[in-house]
Formats: C-alpha cells, structure tokens, sequence
C-alpha cells in the first residue's frame, strides 16, 4: 500500500513539472521556479501533493525528521491564503516564510 502511494505521489509531481512548463521546451526545473499560482491551480489531491512536497523540500532541507501535525496543518492554511493573495510569488517563498 505504501509503494502504490509513493508511486501515485511521482506521478502527481511529474503531472504538476508536465503540466507547469509544457509551453517550454526546457524540463528540467528547479522547486524555486514554481510560483503560487502553479501548486494552486493544481485540483484536489494534486494540490495537496505539491504542498506535502514543499514542506518535505523543507524539513529535509533543514535536516529535521520530527513534525507537528498540527502546525503542518496551520503552515498549509497561512501558505494557501498567502498564495491566493500573491499568486505571482515563488511558492517556495511562501511556505518558507509560513514556517518561520
């Protein structure tokens, strides 16, 4: 069961990489480039995929294996409500600075 959500998790991030830069011949990116509009666009179980992905980006970045729940779910309410209000900000920015 583990694998089988690991592997819908890829391919959820690899429809978001596809979905985001399919005008532009370049695939390769960087989390950086995706700005708020991009992971908000994103429908349902998409949406929630690309915001798990950043706080993992985070939390492995910062060498860290112990979280809250419920300050996970908190950052995630301040990310999407700062992300509607600047759609045209670097989603990383954005959950970067709900963390702090």
């Amino acid at each position: 069961m583990r694998s089988l959500r690991n592997a819908a998790v890829i391919v959820a991030l690899a429809g978001l990489a596809a979905s985001s830069v399919s005008a532009q011949e370049d695939k390769n990116r960087t989390v950086d480039q995706y700005k708020c509009r991009d992971v908000m666009r994103e429908a349902g179980p998409d949406r929630d995929i690309a915001i798990a992905f950043l706080h993992g980006f985070l939390l492995g970045k910062s060498g860290s294996q112990s979280f809250n729940l419920d300050t996970l779910h908190r950052q995630t309410e301040n990310f999407i409500d700062r992300c509607l209000s600047n759609p045209n900000d670097p989603a990383l920015d954005i959950m970067t600075a709900v963390k702090k």
